[in-house]
């Protein structure tokens, strides 16, 4: 059972998850904060230590979220393979749902926490590295039941997957039209089908 200070620290991230990826780091101040949550900035810095720490629990609730949806959409099936197209049918209508995120937390925060002088930069590119990783083991996974050809290299192709996915994201968000996601994971699944399946 979660204690009060715990409950009201899940209340602030949840409810300031959304300012934080829309406005990012420099954008969110404590007027925002205090506003969304009606709670007065003694109670907030009751249970943070300062805004940074605000903004990396909020982008870590953010992310969460999101990978949590994508792993439930790929355990529509037990083959790697089928894992990595269910990764880009996922991102075929990611525009849709990142929205009422506020965006692309990765791309939002990442592109944010670049300019800021705050350890925030660091925890995107954890996630980074990690999605980038996952990825790499599906292939690797794949190889070993022989729906992935052996001969690729399966950092490499987990690095071009995601950084076609989030260039996409990018022109998704800032042309608002969601074809060039689409039409971005059509191009990764012809990729995938003729590069790498065995």
């Amino acid at each position: 059972m979660l204690t009060k200070s715990e409950k009201t620290t899940k209340y602030i991230i949840k409810k300031v998850a959304p300012i934080f990826n829309k406005k990012g780091y420099e954008g969110t101040s404590m007027k925002d904060i205090t506003s969304v949550t009606s709670l007065t900035k003694g109670a907030i810095y009751g249970n943070f230590k300062n805004k940074e720490a605000i903004a990396i629990a909020a982008f870590k609730e953010n992310v969460n979220v999101l990978l949590k949806k994508i792993a439930k959409h790929q355990n529509q099936s037990k083959s790697p393979l089928e894992k990595l197209y269910l990764i880009t049918d996922f991102y075929t209508n990611y525009y849709d749902y990142s929205k009422k995120l506020g965006g692309c937390p990765i791309l939002n925060i990442g592109v944010d926490a670049k300019h800021q002088e705050t350890s925030l930069l660091e925890h995107v590119r954890s996630v980074i590295n990690k999605t980038q990783y996952n990825i790499s083991k599906l292939i690797d996974w794949g190889k070993e039941t022989s729906e992935i050809k052996q001969e690729v290299n399966s950092q490499l192709f987990a690095k071009r997957l995601y950084s076609h996915i989030q260039g996409a994201i990018f022109m998704t968000y800032t042309m608002d039209d969601e074809q060039y996601l689409k039409q971005a994971m059509i191009e990764m699944n012809s990729i995938i089908k003729n590069e790498i399946e065995k």
